[in-house]
């Protein structure tokens, strides 16, 4: 359904680029998880263009050797505990770009270069929203917390650590989607509640009970939640309906 295109920030970065049949309801931005644009993220975008939205999914961690590694393995082994321990040490070699100082600042700067492709396009009419999965989640945080024009945003296990007077940037809805055993996130997710609270923010947080992290993602059999999938989607879609009306 479709494309590769090319966006100019302060690289060139790749994307997927999906367009609905007939006239875009509006645009939204789907950002992948640490394993980069892979099928999965593209048929997310797809989904987002089969309900009439033009859907870009950029290529954020093209920095990645990502030839170098059984993606599909590595991930396998990450989410299985008896195998995660030996696993860790190699994402950590392999993202050792996302180490340098600069990497989310110039990230973020990337995901809104997206914003502005999307903006600009005339089919778009103004409306743009985004969702992220896992590191995608954090950036659509990130996004809302810079761009004032963001229609809403669907963080999945995603982090947050902005501060309050930072997240009082966000003018946006923000939809977030956690999974009940992803421990990590569970451990930080009041404190963010209170933090969005303080700043104002039309904040919701759902957590789905037995569930863990990427419960989103039908490729991981390790993870993936066909209930908590279903639900959520169902909210993504009619919330971003209600946002682009």
């Amino acid at each position: 359904m479709g494309e590769v295109i090319q966006i100019k920030t302060d690289q060139i970065l790749d994307a997927y680029l999906a367009r609905p049949d007939g006239q875009p309801k509006g645009a939204i931005i789907v950002i992948h998880e640490v394993w980069g644009l892979v099928d999965h993220i593209k048929s997310i975008a797809d989904r987002f263009a089969g309900e009439g939205y033009l859907a870009l999914a950029p290529n954020l961690l093209f920095e990645v050797d990502f030839s170098s590694v059984d993606v599909a393995d590595l991930q396998r082994q990450l989410f299985d505990p008896k195998s995660r321990s030996e696993a860790q040490p190699k994402l950590r070699a392999l993202m050792a770009p996302m180490q340098d100082p600069s990497f989310g600042a110039k990230t973020t700067d990337r995901v809104k270069a997206c914003f502005e492709y999307l903006y600009s396009q005339p089919e778009a009419k103004e409306k743009v929203a985004v969702s992220g999965f896992c590191f995608g989640g954090s950036y659509s945080f990130a996004l809302a917390t810079v761009e004032p024009r963001l229609k809403i945003a669907f963080p999945f296990y995603g982090h947050a650590d902005q501060t309050a007077e930072e997240l009082k940037h966000i003018t946006c809805p923000v939809y977030a989607f956690y999974g009940e055993k992803d421990e990590n996130l569970m451990g930080s997710l009041d404190d963010l509640k209170k933090r969005m609270s303080e700043a104002g923010v039309d904040f919701m947080a759902k957590v789905y009970e037995g569930c863990g992290h990427a419960f989103f993602n039908d490729t991981n059999p390790l993870t993936y939640n066909q209930q908590a999938a279903t639900d959520s989607w169902e909210i993504v879609k009619n919330e971003l309906q209600t946002a682009m009306a």
